[in-house]
């Protein structure tokens, strides 16, 4: 009696182990992925954006600009039979691509100036699927100057679903971000509810500082539709009447609840990319690649 008591604790215990390791192995394989966004080093080649996110412990890249070269499918490291090139060194690696960001804007009411934008979001989708690629970003991006708000909200759904459209069969989705006048995540969850099969890229430092939302309130609105991220930190500028005027720090050193934000994807179960984009294109006083893309990872990775 006391030798099947025995082996039936020791069943149960063996069965609770195993329940408890497959438990962790869940929560390991539901963990987000470090990603940076090219954006950070506009002078780097692929080959250098790849050795430094294996040195520093990211799992993706997300491709926004390579040397100079917004137009990502205009670039020489993709075009044409480069991108099957690229994407073997990428994999090779033990990286993805996490998103291939396009410059479309969805806005305009200018028949012209629309189908360029809408051309371009299409060259995208076709570069995401050579590259395997699953998001293509755009933006929302504007009102209109005297076009009633329903009106450029209906437009902007309409390209989203065009894009979402044209993406059927590429294995990418059109996702677009918290941007631009389209930062709340009211607005934002109004666009994708007209464009079914549309994601969100959620900039959270957009949705902090703009838009004066809390990281748990995007979440609950915005959650089930993002599908990538993008994190940087940052302190008010100089000019204290400009408010959304900012200066980009490194990770955790500024105003922006950096560290709260990623804790609340983490304990939402999100598996996309905590992706930094350091805005170096834009902002070149800030610090260099060098120092920002491994400190990031260093931060984000001591809080996971």
């Amino acid at each position: 009696m006391r030798e099947m008591l025995t082996r039936r604790d020791l069943l149960k215990t063996v069965s609770a182990g195993a329940a408890l390791a497959a438990s962790r192995t869940l929560t390991a394989a539901a963990r987000p992925t470090l990603a940076f966004s090219t954006l950070g080093c506009p002078a780097w080649p692929l080959r250098q954006i790849i050795d430094t996110a294996v040195r520093e412990g990211y799992g993706a890249i997300e491709l926004r600009g390579l040397m100079g070269e917004m137009d990502l499918p205009k670039s020489p490291q993709l075009a044409g039979s480069a991108a099957a090139a690229a994407l073997k060194d990428v994999q090779a690696a033990g990286l993805r691509i996490a998103c291939v960001s396009a410059s479309t804007q969805l806005h305009h009411a200018d028949a012209a100036e629309r189908a360029k934008n809408l051309d371009e979001g299409k060259r995208f989708i076709e570069l995401a699927h050579r590259l395997q690629a699953p998001n293509v970003r755009v933006f929302g991006n504007n009102w209109v100057e005297g076009e009633p708000h329903d009106t450029t909200l209906a437009r902007i759904s309409a390209g989203l679903r065009e894009l979402v459209e044209a993406a059927k069969g590429s294995g990418a989705e059109i996702i677009i971000e918290t941007h631009g006048d389209f930062m709340d995540s009211p607005t934002i969850s109004t666009l994708i509810e007209a464009a079914p099969g549309a994601g969100v890229l959620w900039d959270t430092h957009h949705t902090v500082v703009v838009a004066k939302e809390d990281p748990k309130e995007t979440w609950a609105r915005l959650g089930k539709w993002v599908r990538h991220t993008h994190i940087k930190d940052s302190l008010p500028g100089p000019d204290p009447s400009k408010p959304d005027d900012r200066a980009y720090v490194l990770t955790g050193t500024g105003q922006v609840p950096v560290k709260a934000i990623v804790q609340t994807l983490v304990q939402a179960g999100y598996a996309g990319c905590l992706c930094f984009e350091w805005e170096k294109k834009w902002h070149p006083e800030i610090a260099e690649p060098e120092i920002a893309i491994p400190q990031f990872a260093k931060t984000v990775k001591g809080w996971l």
